[in-house]
């Protein structure tokens, strides 16, 4: 038995082995399988790394957040400081299942926040949050920016 593990060799399946590649499963033929279930830890890895998207337009800034399966009521959109937008969520998912010889109960939970800094031009008393298809937009409009009033001067010489 070699003390090197062999990586350029075909797979290696001894028991006795401390490096072989097959890993014994103590629930491979467990009733209980992973379909019973959604794979609710990916649900929350895609909620928990929520994507916040920034774009600006000649009105407003509007921002994009995914956030897939989340009610509007699980999430917070909050001004800080006058200046700063604060957008955090928070999943709580339970499930369960049941049989004659055994009760299962899966339970899952994630968080996301984001802050951005808003520039000085924004109409802060205006700020609108819609949530449609797991996509929350919020839409901070623009104050108007006036352009100074150019005077032509007539150049003497």
């Amino acid at each position: 038995m070699s003390l090197i593990p062999s990586f350029f060799g075909g797979r290696r399946s001894n028991v006795f082995d401390p490096f072989s590649l097959d890993v014994w499963d103590p629930f491979k033929d467990f009733p209980l399988s992973n379909s019973s279930f959604p794979k609710l830890s990916e649900e929350n890895s895609a909620f928990v790394n929520a994507r916040v998207d920034w774009k600006e337009t000649p009105e407003a800034h509007v921002f994009r957040a995914d956030v897939p399966g989340l009610k509007k009521e699980e999430v917070k959109v909050e001004v800080e400081d006058d200046r700063v937008l604060h957008i955090s969520g928070e999943r709580n998912v339970e499930k369960e299942d049941k049989n004659d010889t055994w009760h299962r109960v899966e339970r899952s939970s994630g968080k996301f926040m984001r802050r951005f800094r808003l520039p000085e031009n924004v109409k802060m008393d205006q700020i609108k949050a819609a949530m449609e298809n797991g996509v929350l937009t919020v839409t901070v409009p623009k104050e108007e920016v006036k352009k100074p009033d150019v005077k032509s001067i007539e150049i003497s010489g």
